[in-house]
């Protein structure tokens, strides 16, 4: 597999020191149950906007790689047009299972976004929308991706990471939506060492209360991707690697809006 500009992620934990008394004692600031509040790896004052575009530049040097994730609903996208405009990754969907009826599907863009991505000189990635509810589903997801992810690569594909996406889905009748946090854990961790174990570097994908429905050996074990829109700068109370920050996002060569996310510089 191609080089990664990650690493698992380790647990940040810090200490504020403010003043906690008219003699300006410093006190360390914790949260709840004594633990350290949360302090971000990252310097968001760093963020730079151009136009639709995030860049993250510590110091005036840009070290974070800028990108999209595409499926199906994007239709047919012209990826050469696309990579005029910058885009320096792309995940993109290799499939999902039915959130009412459980039937699984391929996308049916995916070997023509991967070979399209990857054509265009943009680094590729992959993502499965999962709505397994046990073990077995989980497994027959994970088979699903790599026999698609195998095909893609006979192709001359090649894929930096794939990430789990488990959600919930405003669908009456949507059988996965209840699961409880010890379950999912679970059938994320099943599908991250099944994808693993092929070679694969996984990733795991969700909002803010997607992903803290996780337990911390999962959030700890593999790297977030974390979808947050329409604030300035992110607010979740955990490490991250990628900021899925919009999804009205334009891009020359992709019919209508597309989701742009923020790849930000390994934690060391």
């Amino acid at each position: 597999m191609s080089n990664l500009i990650y690493e698992n992620i380790p647990r940040r934990q810090a200490l504020f020191l403010i003043a906690a008394s008219a003699a300006g004692v410093a006190l360390g600031l914790f949260g709840c149950g004594g633990e350290p509040a949360y302090v971000s790896p990252y310097d968001w004052t760093a963020l730079q906007r151009t136009g639709e575009r995030l860049a993250y530049a510590p110091h005036g040097q840009v070290t974070s790689r800028w990108g999209i994730d595409v499926s199906e609903h994007q239709h047919n996208i012209d990826w050469p047009l696309v990579a005029t405009s910058g885009v320096q990754f792309a995940f993109v969907r290799i499939g999902n299972r039915g959130a009412t009826e459980g039937v699984l599907y391929e996308d049916e863009h995916f070997m023509a976004n991967a070979q399209g991505a990857h054509g265009a000189g943009i680094s590729t990635s992959a993502y499965f929308f999962s709505q397994a509810v046990d073990d077995a589903e989980v497994e027959e997801e994970a088979q699903l991706a790599l026999a698609s992810l195998a095909k893609a690569e006979a192709a001359g594909v090649t894929f930096e990471c794939v990430a789990f996406d488990h959600e919930p889905v405003d669908v009456e009748g949507a059988r996965a939506n209840d699961l409880d946090g010890a379950l999912l854990s679970h059938l994320a961790v099943l599908f991250c060492e099944r994808i693993q174990a092929a070679g694969y570097a996984p990733m795991v994908y969700g909002n803010q209360r997607d992903l803290v429905r996780y337990n911390k050996t999962v959030r700890q074990a593999y790297p977030l991707w974390l979808a947050e829109y329409d604030v300035a700068v992110p607010t979740a109370q955990f490490d991250f690697q990628i900021w899925q920050y919009a999804n009205t996002g334009t891009i020359p060569g992709i019919p209508g809006e597309v989701d742009l996310n923020l790849w930000l510089p390994a934690i060391p």
